[in-house]
């Protein structure tokens, strides 16, 4: 460890939880400032594409409108020469 001097002027158990609570204060404050400065982040909390695509396609398809099917041909007689 080459940080050993370091524990010599401050405590571990001072040191520790300083270090481990400004990455965690860091980290709200980057969170905070994405969702407040664009607009597709809270939509991506809250799984607004996704609910949105699942809606989509769940919803029934309307059946495709197909032209009137003509009758089958008759069987053909067979051909006399």
């Amino acid at each position: 460890m080459n940080q050993k001097e370091l524990w010599l002027v401050v405590k571990p158990t001072v040191g520790l939880p300083l270090f481990l609570g400004s990455v965690a204060f860091t980290s709200l404050l980057v969170h905070y400032a994405v969702l407040t400065h664009t607009t597709w982040f809270g939509a991506f909390l809250e799984g607004g594409a996704k609910a949105k695509a699942e809606a989509v396609s769940t919803a029934p398809a309307a059946a495709p409108v197909a032209a009137p099917v003509a009758a089958a041909p008759a069987a053909a007689a067979p051909a006399t020469k």
